[in-house]
């Protein structure tokens, strides 16, 4: 009996894998031959507009508005986000002893996307995500609630399901981040959703942007995202250049966020920059009644040049008494080599996608971007001893169109844990589609 319920386990999951590869790869077939408006044209590289809002963007290049209905009480538009990884990896002796992997390929993500706006006075926005975790085999509600304008405060109110706020990179849609991962020691501190209240606004003339968010786990308790009870989180940003005359733009951040950990409980733990591998960094779990983090990010972009980076520290409060602090970043060159500028959103203050000038569905060879990423993560601190790891990437992201991309990855690391010091190179490769 246990072996026949374990077969019709594996068997629904190997069902609905097969559901969502077979559903991306129609959706694509479908859309694909579709003649895109506004291609090759030239638009704006900054965002300035109020209608700016979270980072949940549609693509530049508008189809045929199959996806799009214009009803009585609201718009309506829906979309999906598709990516397929695979790993390799070559490890020394060292490596092998701290953690031993093998290559590894599979579904990463597949989700269902609805957005519309309510035909009101005041602009009121929804959205609603609704993901298969191919980790988990689970289907699980993304970014989810009510955007309200409150212009009388220069800004929008978030109600729901969505990114906590803090920092650049964490907010970006995570199908159009640059790297390859973000940091694992912002991967380490902040989840991705979180279910409050969250405050955005924007003082055009003093180029700031800010957001404010209160968090609570009442509904996410069992999200494996959910690691505190409630949080605080602030993020302030300054736009000291703003120029689309010149295409520069100049991004100074920086982010707090006060949190009573879940259940009474913390623990650190981050992968290699590669979502396949298992976590190289982990403090362990052990008893803590708060944790604050603080970070520090800029970046630059002139053209098709850009350049980030970001830090972060974390301080846990351990009921030993002990109060370690755990910190790590990243620093980030992108070279668009076919000459696009990847758009900012000034209003929301993130980076968008990158939008190809040619199509490859209009007979362009569609946009190559070349990136080169360092980053360093120490998680050791007096009786923790979650190791210190940092690693060397390079990259090479062909977007075909807006909607599809392929990502090329080698990374060198080194993880300093378990009184070992081991090297691994990961070979990774990436296929995403985002509509």
């Amino acid at each position: 009996m246990q072996q026949s319920a374990l077969a019709t386990t594996q068997l629904g999951g190997i069902r609905n894998r097969l559901w969502v590869l077979a559903s991306a790869l129609i959706a694509l077939l479908a859309i694909s031959p579709a003649h895109a408006q506004n291609a090759g044209t030239t638009t704006a590289t900054i965002d300035t507009t109020a209608e700016a809002g979270e980072a949940d963007a549609v693509p530049r290049r508008r189809f045929t508005k199959f996806n799009e209905y214009d009803g009585p009480i609201s718009t309506f538009r829906y979309g999906f986000g598709f990516i397929y990884e695979a790993m390799g990896v070559e490890q020394d002796e060292a490596s092998k002893q701290q953690i031993d992997m093998e290559p590894d390929a599979g579904l990463r993500d597949f989700r269902l996307l609805f957005k519309g706006r309510f035909k009101t006075k005041r602009p009121i926005s929804w959205t609603m995500g609704y993901m298969y975790d191919g980790a988990e085999d689970e289907w699980r509600f993304r970014q989810t609630g009510i955007l309200v304008a409150v212009p009388e405060l220069a800004g929008k109110f978030f109600i729901g399901r969505t990114k906590e706020g803090y920092s650049q990179t964490k907010v970006m849609v995570g199908y159009f981040i640059w790297g390859a991962e973000r940091s694992q020691s912002l991967d380490a501190f902040i989840p991705i959703l979180a279910d409050g209240i969250k405050y955005m606004g924007y003082l055009p003339k003093q180029r700031l942007a800010f957001s404010l968010g209160w968090f609570g786990d009442v509904l996410s308790e069992k999200e494996k995202f959910s690691t505190a009870d409630n949080q605080v989180v602030t993020h302030l940003v300054w736009q000291p250049i703003l120029s689309e005359e010149s295409h520069e733009v100049l991004h100074l951040g920086i982010m707090g966020r006060r949190a009573k950990p879940d259940d009474g409980f913390a623990r650190e733990k981050s992968k290699p920059g590669a979502y396949l591998a298992p976590n190289f960094l982990d403090t362990g779990k052990f008893a803590a009644d708060q944790s604050r983090t603080m970070g520090l990010e800029a970046v630059y972009r002139n053209g098709p040049l850009l350049f980030a980076g970001e830090y972060n520290w974390q301080q846990d409060d351990a009921l030993t008494g002990e109060r370690p602090v755990f910190h790590g970043g990243d620093a980030t060159m992108t070279w668009m080599i076919t000459g696009e500028t990847r758009p900012y959103n000034a209003p929301a203050a993130f980076f968008n996608a990158v939008s190809p000038d040619r199509s490859v569905f209009d007979g362009g060879g569609g946009a190559v971007e070349a990136i080169l990423n360092v980053s360093y993560n120490d998680f050791d601190d007096g009786s923790f001893q979650g190791g210190k790891f940092s690693r060397l990437t390079s990259m090479i992201n062909w977007h075909l169109d807006d909607l599809l991309h392929v990502s090329f990855i080698y990374g060198y690391s080194k993880l300093d844990r378990f009184g070992l010091t081991g090297t691994t190179q990961f070979f990774q490769t990436r296929f995403l589609i985002y509509l």
